[in-house]
């Protein structure tokens, strides 16, 4: 029986390259999205399983997982490819904005380690989730998205070592910015842009492609001795200082 790993957020830019580079290794792959993006065929890619899931909803994510296990799917492992980004400094964000954050990063991290966790406990595999690499480099009006990503590292280390007698994995990647719909008004200023590229001693922000590959990697049961790790996808961001 095929390894099935479920991508959630796989309609979006990192989530669709997933799914993409996990079907290259011949991986069976069910996209959990919501229900207006598996409306939209277009976006869609042929020989992924789309299936409606509100990251949000801790219960829509057990239900997810209940369906995959009445189903007797091979579950090997499970990422989170939500979440949002906020550029306002401390003193101008509202306790809206601040829940939103959280609700689009944090909340849905500990929905998935728990959800897929009741699973995976039993079987073994591989949870990755998704943090930033604000969470470990001080960055300007990056506060409320610093707080929230830092959480996901946090709950990475304490579900990592949870569930290790269990042969259960959890990881997560740290992007510096990437070329996706989740940071369209940031790319699409040239200044901005420009500004953004500087930051990263690459000299370029990164590809949906790239931050997947790594995603894909952990995953992958060969990474049998990986767990409790961030590993940065950043184009050295948050570890050098850019020069030039």
């Amino acid at each position: 029986m095929k390894q099935t790993y479920v991508i959630i957020g796989g309609a979006g830019g990192i989530g669709s390259a997933v799914c993409k580079e996990l079907l290259q290794q011949g991986k069976a792959v069910i996209a959990g999205v919501r229900n207006p993006e598996i409306r939209d065929r277009a976006n869609l890619i042929d020989g992924v399983d789309y299936r409606e899931a509100n990251a949000e909803d801790w219960d829509s994510l057990d239900d997810l997982f209940a369906g995959i296990v009445a189903e007797n799917i091979n579950l090997a492992g499970a990422a989170l490819c939500v979440g949002s980004i906020l550029l306002k400094p401390a003193h101008s964000t509202s306790i809206e904005e601040f829940d939103t954050v959280l609700s689009k990063n944090l909340y849905p991290a500990f929905g998935l380690i728990r959800s897929a966790g009741k699973v995976l406990a039993k079987t073994g595999g591989s949870i990755v989730l998704v943090s930033s690499a604000a969470a470990q480099q001080g960055l300007a009006h990056h506060e409320a998205i610093s707080a929230a990503k830092a959480g996901v590292e946090g709950l990475v280390r304490s579900a990592a070592a949870t569930y290790a007698p269990k042969g259960l994995r959890v990881n997560c990647v740290a992007p510096g910015l990437v070329r996706t719909g989740l940071a369209e008004r940031i790319i699409s200023n040239p200044n901005a842009l420009r500004t953004s590229e500087k930051m990263h001693a690459l000299g370029r922000i990164g590809e949906p492609g790239e931050v997947a590959r790594a995603i894909a990697w952990l995953l992958n049961e060969d990474q049998s001795w990986v767990t409790g790790q961030s590993i940065g996808v950043d184009g050295g961001l948050s570890e050098l200082v850019a020069v030039g």
